[in-house]
């Protein structure tokens, strides 16, 4: 049983969802990506513009492939 209670805590957290994104900008190990839904977020991490990525809360996790994007509007 870890003695900090943080640690114990962030145990309890379930990780964040694993979202597809597409660099707009890049510089200094951070970049803009937009979402298929078109919201923006900044995340840390290596990656090229126009590259698309796994983001997991707020950090590339690598690359993703190339795909065709299709939104359910149900």
């Amino acid at each position: 049983m870890p003695a900090n209670l943080f640690a114990q805590f962030k145990q309890l957290l379930q990780p964040g969802a694993l979202t597809v994104a597409t660099v707009l900008a890049a510089a200094d190990g951070s970049a803009t990506c937009e979402l298929p839904g078109g919201a923006r977020l900044r995340a840390r991490g290596e990656a090229s513009v126009g590259q698309q990525v796994y983001v997991q809360d707020g950090v590339i996790q690598g690359p993703a492939p190339e795909l065709p994007l299709i939104i359910d509007t149900v």
